[in-house]
């Protein structure tokens, strides 16, 4: 059974495995404001509770992901019932699109939405993503795309971005923003900072003109030879574990 702890702010016992998915949570908020992934108050990461699986983590509304630590994120269900006390409301545009992917993708335990400049200026290109750059190869055919429809606020629009998702666990929300999910919260944040770093090379080559595409015949070399890469740990655990160094030398403060 796992061992009972208490926040540092509010005195509930939290079991352990929650706690070590609220710091981890935590860390990665800070992670993305080191990144500079942040948009004021919006966007937002989202976990799924251990042991729980009607339940999920997401940041309060009203906090920059500087503030969010692990014992100020909201405990949420599917339907948007709180299922701990807190002083902060959730973002319905934030809960909304993430419910959706929460409820209906076993693997999405963790779901990651930006509204970086890079990320929005290729979601709101005609064609997307171009297929032209080192990160770009390795994503080629692994990101999905979802029309603009407004604000992610109604509950009708979980069908049809379930559908637009399909298999993939990218997706590049047009005219909008970018989209990353995986069974961990590593797994999702190497698959966004490809993504990210992609669009910013795109970004940044564009108004040079004649962009190459990368021949079909050298993706499909490109992405086997990336799976050949052994990295420590899962996918990803090695590439976070280091940002979470690197945001523990300027605060700690997530930890809380």
């Amino acid at each position: 059974m796992a061992t009972a702890i208490e926040t540092s702010r509010s005195g509930q016992a939290i079991g352990a495995e929650e706690w070590a998915a609220r710091q981890q949570l935590a860390a990665c908020y800070r992670v993305f404001d080191h990144l500079g992934w942040v948009e004021m108050i919006y966007n937002h990461i989202t976990l799924a509770v251990p042991g729980e699986p009607e339940a999920f983590l997401i940041n309060p509304f009203g906090l920059h992901f500087s503030e969010v630590t692990a014992s100020n994120l909201v405990k949420v269900d599917l339907a948007g019932n709180l299922l701990a006390p807190s002083e902060w409301g959730v973002n319905l545009a934030g809960f909304v699109q993430h419910a959706a992917f929460h409820a209906h993708v076993p693997d999405a335990q963790c779901v990651m939405h930006t509204h970086t400049t890079a990320g929005m200026a290729v979601a709101c290109l005609e064609d997307g993503l171009s297929i032209t750059n080192f990160y770009a190869g390795q994503l080629a055919g692994k990101v999905a795309y979802h029309d603009f429809e407004g604000i992610t606020v109604r509950a009708d629009e979980a069908p049809r971005l379930i559908a637009s998702l399909g298999r993939r666990r990218l997706m590049i929300l047009r005219n909008h923003g970018l989209l990353a999910m995986g069974s961990t919260v590593p797994e999702a944040f190497l698959r966004m900072w490809a993504l990210q770093r992609a669009c910013e090379i795109q970004m940044a080559a564009a108004p040079m003109g004649g962009l190459r595409e990368i021949p079909a015949e050298v993706l499909a070399v490109h992405q086997r030879d990336a799976g050949k890469l052994g990295k420590p740990g899962g996918a990803g655990e090695a590439d976070f574990a280091a940002m979470v160094r690197l945001v523990d030398r300027k605060d700690r403060s997530w930890r809380d």
